[in-house]
């Protein structure tokens, strides 16, 4: 070994693990986490912790585990898309009782494409329809082999609400992290992921952080892409002071000068200038194409604020926050103070991002610029006509032709189960094919009395996606309407062709 390896294997250090919890909603995500907190943080400890910091830490065995707090699989492949190393290991939750969803299939996808480690926890078997190993089948037919079956993916059985297997999940992180080898290295410059951002109304802007590589001092200049700033407060995730904070430890910094974004890279620098070198580069990078990537299904609405005064930029973008945003997601690429400039021409073009001047002036070589290349600026006095234009612009991004396919006809022989509003019913595909999620209405004597859902899919008791004309089928039915023998069912999808934003 020569002497720069052995430095460089001296400058590295064991990490502790960085965990993120996806699946299905309502497969017990959230209990599970709870579950983690309420046995490995005591109540006096808890008690400490008096907000959503997006992150925490807990020690089993005398060893450290940091768990990422995300709303679901949206979040992290929100962070992922930027280019964020954001978790080292993935936990999928699946249900014992209802098994893979659409939910569960998106976030092993998401969890592939990551190319991190998957532990597979089969939740709620405490429930009297628990069936693990049917979860464990459906699992395969998603390429995710499970250990118990032969395959190299770990899975525990837990149970939230019982607290159950709860160590055992801990344990096998801890044994995965091993394998993966998990170090960082102090000698660099602290960098690493914001996970969580939101301005306080008495401490400022507030970003929770979590370190890749080196150690984050109190009193550090820090950077993002967005925004730069010093580390004025150092707080761990339980609200107590620090000196610093070392890598995979979540850690709360107040003293950015804007809120940074979640999923947002950030590196430690030895002073403001080189801080704000570092923003002015990736700020370039953006005008040469950055694509911002959301989530899949959505689409995104890019804008470029400027304004007369800091006070504006705030008040603009807290109403623009209150937008809904299910189907079009507003990202700001760059707010600031003062004039259209002609670097701002660049950015949008770059970006496919919209212009927005508050009560500021395009300065002249912009304004030939936008003449030039038809870029259209818009100006405004008023708050409330700002938020307005967006608003329809988001409106215009979201627009669709919606197209209806018939794909086929089933007719119902007989109804095994009646529960709420799901049914099981089986029949016979005289028309067509039908496969599971999709539509369907129900005919009656000829005139439609209904409409549902394809929960699932059955044949000899197994499950599967279609069944074509002339095949026998059960389906499991979710509708508003109860299924009687002799019904057809009209089955549908819709697809949606949307249009570009002028």
């Amino acid at each position: 070994m020569t002497k720069s390896e052995q430095q460089k294997n001296n400058s590295l250090q064991p990490r502790p693990p960085v965990v993120v919890v996806l699946g299905h909603v309502d497969h017990g995500k959230s209990s599970l986490l709870e579950a983690i907190k309420d046995l490995k943080i005591t109540a006096k400890e808890s008690g400490g912790i008096t907000q959503h910091i997006g992150a925490y830490e807990v020690e089993h065995q005398g060893r450290k585990i940091t768990f990422i707090d995300t709303p679901g699989h949206e979040a992290f492949s929100a962070m992922r898309s930027r280019g964020a190393k954001v978790a080292d290991i993935a936990v999928l939750v699946v249900a014992a009782e209802e098994g893979i969803k659409p939910q569960t299939k998106e976030a092993i996808s998401h969890i592939k494409k990551s190319g991190i480690p998957m532990i597979v926890a089969i939740n709620k078997i405490d429930k009297p329809q628990a069936d693990p190993e049917k979860v464990k089948r459906e699992l395969q037919q998603q390429d995710v082999l499970v250990e118990s079956m032969g395959g190299q993916v770990p899975q525990v059985l837990t149970s939230a609400k019982e607290k159950k297997g709860i160590s055992e999940l801990l344990e096998i992180i801890l044994l995965v992290a091993e394998m993966e080898d998990l170090k960082g290295d102090k000698t660099k410059p602290g960098q690493g992921v914001i996970v969580e951002s939101y301005l306080d109304a008495h401490r400022g802007s507030t970003a929770t952080l979590i370190l890749r590589d080196g150690i984050l001092q109190r009193g550090d200049i820090i950077a993002t892409r967005t925004t730069l700033g010093k580390a004025k407060i150092l707080e761990n995730f339980q609200g107590e002071p620090q000196d610093k904070a070392l890598p995979s430890m979540p850690c709360v910094v107040i003293g950015f000068e804007k809120v940074p974004q979640v999923g947002e890279k950030f590196e430690v620098y030895s002073n403001v200038e080189d801080a704000q070198k570092y923003i002015e580069k990736k700020e370039r990078k953006a005008g040469e194409g950055e694509v911002f990537v959301i989530e899949e299904g959505k689409r995104a609405l890019n804008l470029i604020l400027k304004a007369d005064v800091q006070g504006s930029i705030e008040a603009i973008e807290e109403v623009l926050k209150g937008l809904p945003q299910e189907k079009v997601v507003l990202r700001i690429l760059k707010s600031e103070v003062g004039e259209v400039s002609e670097n701002d021409l660049k950015l949008a073009q770059g970006g496919a991002a919209k212009i927005l001047g508050f009560r500021v002036k395009i300065n002249s070589r912009a304004a030939k610029i936008a003449e030039r290349e038809n870029i259209n600026i818009m100006t405004f006095d008023v708050i409330y006509e700002l938020a307005q234009a967006v608003r329809q612009m988001m409106e215009k991004r979201a627009a669709s032709e919606k197209k209806r396919i018939d794909l086929g006809k089933l007719k119902v022989l007989v109804v095994f189960l009646t529960e709420k509003r799901r049914q099981i019913v089986g029949g016979k595909m005289i028309e067509g094919e039908i496969k599971k999620g999709l539509q369907l209405e129900v005919f009656r004597r000829e005139e439609m009395v209904g409409r549902g859902r394809i929960i699932n899919l059955q044949k000899n008791k197994k499950d599967i996606d279609r069944a074509a004309k002339g095949e026998e089928c059960g389906i499991l039915y979710e509708g508003d309407v109860k299924i009687e023998i002799g019904d057809i069912l009209q089955i549908h999808e819709t697809k949606s062709t949307r249009q570009p934003i002028d």
